[in-house]
This record gives structure tokens, sequence and C-alpha cells, in this order.
């Protein structure tokens, strides 16, 4: 029998040499039944995989079955969750099945998640339902499209299982998801050992994350420690991310510092929502009473979680520069948001000498008349003709028509604002750049936007008719940004 491909990968005890002060050795659950349901093969080629050469057996092997890969490590960590410090936390539901260097040269885990219960499961089944897993396979692939740093899915396999919960319909469907991703190192893995008053689990996990994450701050390992510059370029990396979520509409929700990636990487997607409207106090968890993690707020709350890492990083360096360095913050965001806002609009940001002017008229815009915020983007970039160069009266109104409940028309002069702006900009532009706004509008820009109907649709027909094909369909637009 052929080896299974997954299992003759090159892995690399890179977390587990760091010693068993920052994870447990777990087993799998063993599920009675293993039903492969989405495997991305987009990924496969990055594994040096040809994709003829896996079969859906050889993911529920190495993936359903877990047969083959130790040791398994549920990995330590604490976080602050909604603001109030929880050290009762670690992979409850999920460990680290492996790392494999990809063929770019970065090193990526595979993690699970509904794969049974570990130490740090606090009373929990340690199981990921079916939907949460459909769920984050749609957002990780939508990000994933729009340009968004975020980790993916490998495969999603349902295992047979009856589980109960509060927030769906139970009984519900079981899963177990692989996540494929550039660290499971948390902010809140640095926060447990700050709390255990462990300077040196601090400053060895430290060295661990820069050195593998981090090389080109620290060529010569016989240095002291770069922990200022990291710390300059964590900020800068989750400045960016931060401003790529807002820019594409996307709601996180639980934005607890455990769910915040020491690589500025985006994961671990529970009760997300892409913003149907324009709606800065937009909120995505039903949990999210007063709004904390909304959609305007995610800024905000991304500086200060990484205000709060300065506590177990000031164990081995100087608060005070950390607080220096953190002041850059904001500026990072509001330039990383303009970029990607003006590309979304189709110019190059070096075209534009006034982004400010251009994106808070499309703001006000949106918000004013109500319009699905995809929907207005995916018809800027179905719509658009060179021919708006020559006559702004050839730029629709219908971009702004919206049958959203509580829509309104915008007022004339609110439309020939930002009507007359995109004109001016295009006007700028030699005719031959033309095709370079078209090109922008493609790449930055999705027909399908990710709303809630869409994935209650594709569930809906799971559910009553174990209907995939509207799930592959969606997964496939998604994707292909048709």
């Amino acid at each position: 029998m052929t080896q299974n491909p997954f299992l003759a990968l090159n892995y690399e005890p890179t977390l587990e040499s760091l010693g068993d002060n920052y994870y447990d050795i777990v087993a799998a659950a063993d599920f009675p039944q293993q039903i492969l349901r989405f495997r991305n093969d987009n990924l496969l080629p990055r594994l040096n995989l040809a994709v003829d050469s896996v079969s859906d057996e050889h993911f529920i092997e190495a993936f359903g079955r877990f047969q083959g890969r130790h040791p398994l490590l549920a990995l330590r960590y604490h976080g602050y969750q909604f603001g109030t410090y929880n050290p009762q936390l670690g992979d409850g539901r999920g460990f680290l099945y492996g790392q494999v260097r990809g063929t770019d040269g970065v090193l990526y885990d595979f993690g699970t998640k509904g794969s049974g219960m570990t130490p740090w499961s606090r009373g929990g089944d340690g199981r990921l339902t079916l939907k949460g897993g459909v769920r984050e396979v749609l957002a990780a692939e939508a990000l994933h499209a729009l340009g968004v740093n975020t980790s993916r899915c490998l495969s999603l396999v349902e295992t047979g299982e009856q589980l109960w919960r509060g927030d769906e319909p139970s009984p519900t469907r079981s899963s177990v998801m692989i996540r494929f991703s550039q660290s499971h190192i948390r902010f809140g893995t640095f926060e447990r050992y700050h709390y255990l008053g462990r300077r040196d689990l601090v400053e060895r996990l430290l060295s661990h994350v820069i050195s593998v994450y981090y090389p080109h701050l620290w060529p010569d390992p016989s240095a002291d420690l770069p922990v200022v510059p990291f710390y300059r370029e964590l900020i800068q990396r989750v400045a960016t991310l931060t401003a790529q979520w807002v820019s594409v509409g996307f709601c996180h929700a639980v934005l607890n510092t455990d769910n915040m990636s020491i690589t500025g990487e985006s994961f671990d997607y529970g009760p997300y929502a892409f913003i149907p409207t324009y709606n800065p106090r937009f909120t995505a968890a039903y949990f999210d009473h007063y709004g904390r993690y909304c959609y305007g707020n995610q800024a905000p709350i991304c500086k200060l979680n990484l205000e709060l890492l300065q506590r177990p990083l000031g164990m081995i360096t100087e608060v005070e520069a950390l607080k220096a360095e953190l002041e850059a913050f904001d500026e990072h965001f509001r330039l990383a948001y303009l970029d990607r806002m003006v590309q979304r609009l189709g110019f190059n940001p070096a075209q534009v000498s006034e982004p400010e002017e251009l994106v808070r008229s499309t703001l006000e815009l949106l918000q004013t008349t109500q319009v699905n915020y995809g929907v207005f983007f995916s018809r800027l970039r179905r719509q658009f003709s060179p021919q708006w160069r020559e006559n702004s009266g050839l730029i629709p109104l219908d971009l702004v028509d919206s049958t959203e409940e509580g829509a309104q028309a915008p007022p004339q002069s609110l439309w020939e604002t930002w009507r007359d702006r995109y004109h001016y900009l295009l006007q700028a532009l030699p005719e031959a750049e033309l095709e370079g706004v078209q090109n922008q509008l493609d790449r930055w820009n999705g027909h399908t936007y990710l709303t809630r109907p869409h994935i209650e649709a594709v569930w809906a027909a799971i559910d009553q008719a174990d209907d995939w094909e509207p799930f592959y369909a969606l997964v496939n637009k998604l994707q292909n940004r048709d």
C-alpha cells in the first residue's frame, strides 16, 4: 500500500523542542465515523504534494483517525477575555498535529479543532460542531481571496457524533478541522508565563518566536535578543492585519488576547460576520452585549492587546521602550487602511494624492445609503468602464441602489461629491493606465460577498438534505472571486 503523503512529510519538531512547559502531550478522540467534507487542494502544492497523489482516504487517515503522528501537543496559554484575565485556558479542543516547511520556506502548523478533550477542556467535550467547521472554512477562503493575511483550513471531516450546544439547534452534527497557519503561539502564550512569574520561560519563548518567525531581526544569535525590534514589527503586522479586516468589512467578533497570533496572522474564527452595510457599531457576536469587539472598535482593541503584551515582554526589556513603539500603531493602521481602500476602489495608492478624501466620501456614501457593503465594491468592479474618464455622467447611480431595509437614495450633493472625485482621479490617469483600474478592481474585490444569509443557506442544505453542493459552489466562488 502506498504510504500516506501526509505521514511522509518532513515534520520539524520546532515547538516540541521548547520543552513540556509549553504543552501537554495528548491523544485524539476515537470518532465513530469519518466523512471527508472538505479538502483544500489549493494548499497541497505548498506542501510539495501533487493533488492527484493525495486521496480522500489519505486525508481521513491523517486528519480523521489521526494515525501515525506522535506526539500531539495541546498548547498552554492564558488570555484576556472581554477584558478579564483568564488563567484557565489552553488548547481545550485541539492540538498541534505537526509543523512542516512549505515550498516557500515558511514553517506551517497543522492545528486541529474539535479533535477531543485535553487537560484544558474545562468540562467541555472537546468537539467542534459541523456548522462551526463549515463557517471557518468559508471565513478563511473568503478572507484569503480578498488579500487578508489569514490561516486556512486544510480539511474538514464529519465525525458522526451528536453534540449539544446552547447557540445551535441541538443535537447537531460534529466535525474535526485542520487549520493550516503560520503559528499557534498567541499573545496569551506569553501572558501565561508572566502570570506564573517565569521570566526564563518568557525569554525562551520569545527567543523561539524571533528565531523561527522573525529571523531577519536576529541574524547573529550571539547578539542580544532584539525584543524592541520584534515588538515594533509585530505592531506593524497587527496594524496591517486590522486594516485588512476593516477594509473588507470583516468583524472578527472575539479579539481576546488568546485569539491574537504572535505572527500577526488572522485565525480562530468563531461568531464572525461580514458587515451587511457600513456601520462602525455592527457587532457580530450575540454575547458581545456592549459592543466591545464591534466592527469599528477592532483597531483600538488590537492596540490594547499589544499594550497588554508589554507586561510579559517587560520582564525582559524596558517597558518604556515598548510604550514608545506602540505610539506608531494608529498611523500604521491609518496608512494601511487607506492603501487597501484605495486599491478596492481601483487605484494604485501612489496615484492618489488625497486618499483620505476619497475614502471619507466613499464611507459617507455607503453609510448614508446603507447599500450592501460588499455589493457596492462588486458593482464597481463589474460596471467600471474606461468611458467614465471622459464623462462623469456615465458613472451610474445604481452603484449605491439598495434593497436593504432602511436604505435610502443619497442626497444629490453627496452623490455628486463622490462621483466627481472619482471622475477627477480617473482623469488624472494616462489613458493607458485605465486597464490598471480594472485590474485593481478585479484583484481586491469579489463578486460574492460572504454574508450571514449565504452561510445560513448552505448550512440549511447540509442540515436538511445533506446536500453539500451549495457549500462547494460557494467555496469555489469565494476562492475565485466570482
